[in-house]
Order: C-alpha cells, then structure tokens, then sequence
C-alpha cells in the first residue's frame, strides 16, 4: 500500500526521473533498502550541488513535501563505468 501521497505522485515522479535522463543530468537512480524508511539515491551529472538540489526541487515528490531529508554528495567517479575519463 502506498502511504502518504507516494502513490499518488509516484507517476509524475517517474516522468520527472526520465526527464532527467533524457536531459543528460541523471547517470542512475533506485530506492535504498535498509533504512527502516522509503529512501532513493541518484547519480547525477551535473555542474555543482546547487544544480543538484535545483533540480530536486523540482521533482513531484520534493514539490509535494514528499522528501522530509535531503543529503547531497559532490562525487568525482576515477574509475568504473561512471568515471569520465575511464581508463
């Protein structure tokens, strides 16, 4: 059952996670397990943790009150299938 609004927003949320693919800015993005609550993490590729929390801002579930906490990383990926300049 989704509790608090989740399923209501979560088809708008979806679009939102697309179109940040679409764009180029989203590398990656699933629910985190563990936590003892509902939690997500995503991999952007953008310019700074500005643009990061701008774009957040914009998604249904932030514009809906539906993120109660917000943490931003700045991550600089060496090596993998994220890095860069993999080698």
């Amino acid at each position: 059952m989704w509790i608090n609004g989740w399923g209501k927003h979560v088809t708008a949320h979806i679009a939102f996670l697309k179109w940040l693919i679409d764009t180029g800015q989203k590398r990656a993005s699933g629910p985190v397990t563990g936590l003892g609550k509902r939690a997500g993490f995503i991999i952007m590729t953008v310019a700074d943790a500005d643009q990061a929390r701008s774009l957040i801002e914009q998604d249904p579930f932030a514009i809906e009150g539906l993120i109660d906490e917000l943490t931003i990383l700045e991550w600089n990926p060496l090596f993998g299938s994220l890095a860069r300049n993999d080698t």
